[in-house]
């Protein structure tokens, strides 16, 4: 058995609990190595980015964006993935440091449930040609540069011309990723285990715009309309700079993220702790 870990550094709690977690699982007999920028503070051996994806489970210690950076390395295995929570909303994350023994003894014997998580595949069209293809597990967007006038975003859902919208950018993100970038930029929230594309305009100029959610099956092309530099970013992870003419094309991706879960009904739980839906404003009040 073979475990990878992947720590935000900046977390001292996050660290810590990497340490204590590497001694339980060397104390049974699993071979543990972490990311080559954490492996030397949780004192275990080292693991290349392009080799992260090969062992059994990634055990991630951090918020969501630590996770969705073990996502980004693992998507093309599908190698499982287990979020310990050190972070503010933590959506993704699945467990706690104090429940981790038990979500990994789950683990090796069997016991442990998958959600199969639906991704982006984002390709840059530069001549009818895709000159670079990314996959996501939250969200793509298109923008303005800062220091860019707001432009114009046309939008084509399988051949047809939806619409354009004269903004600061369109987001398109999936059901995971509806409680992230989307969430703040007024877009619905999805369970994410509906199978959905969500198309969403960041600060539109206009009232017509709303958040559209699509067939998980759709063809979405993007192009900026207006003189402009732009970029295109994917996770937060991938930035790139746009070309006049290019276009952008987004469709769903063959990959996978295989996330580990712990509770039934985890989303909904983490909906009303994490937007405190829970708390009675009358109880308050009173």
């Amino acid at each position: 058995m073979r475990i990878h870990f992947l720590v935000n550094r900046r977390r001292e709690d996050a660290v810590q609990a990497a340490k204590t977690a590497s001694k339980w699982l060397a104390d049974r007999g699993v071979l543990v190595a972490a990311d080559d920028e954490s492996f030397q503070s949780i004192g275990v051996q080292t693991v290349s980015q392009a080799d992260f994806a090969d062992c059994d489970l990634v055990v991630t210690f951090g918020g969501d964006g630590t996770l969705i950076r073990a996502a980004h390395l693992c998507s093309e295995k599908g190698t499982p993935i287990l979020g310990v929570y050190y972070g503010r909303f933590g959506f993704v994350t699945q467990c706690t440091s104090e429940e981790l023994g038990a979500c990994l003894s789950g683990f090796f014997d069997g016991k442990a449930h998958i959600e199969r998580r639906m991704m982006l595949q984002i390709d840059l069209m530069r001549g009818n040609k895709s000159v670079a293809t990314i996959h996501a597990l939250n969200e793509m967007a298109l923008q303005r540069e800062v220091m860019v006038r707001m432009m114009t975003f046309e939008v084509f859902v399988n051949d047809l011309r939806l619409t354009s919208y004269p903004a600061d950018g369109v987001m398109i993100a999936t059901p995971t990723g509806s409680t992230a970038y989307n969430l703040s930029a007024g877009g619905p929230i999805c369970d994410p285990q509906v199978e959905a594309l969500v198309l969403n305009a960041l600060a539109p100029h206009t009232l017509s715009a709303r958040p559209l959610v699509l067939h998980p099956n759709s063809e979405i092309f993007l192009r900026v309309s207006t003189e402009g530099d732009a970029v295109l970013s994917a996770d937060g992870q991938v930035r790139l700079h746009i070309l006049s003419g290019d276009a952008v094309k987004v469709t769903r991706s063959k990959r996978v993220t295989n996330l580990m879960t712990v509770e039934k009904d985890d989303f909904l739980h983490k909906l009303s702790n994490r937007l405190f839906w829970s708390q009675s404003i009358l109880g308050e009040l009173s």
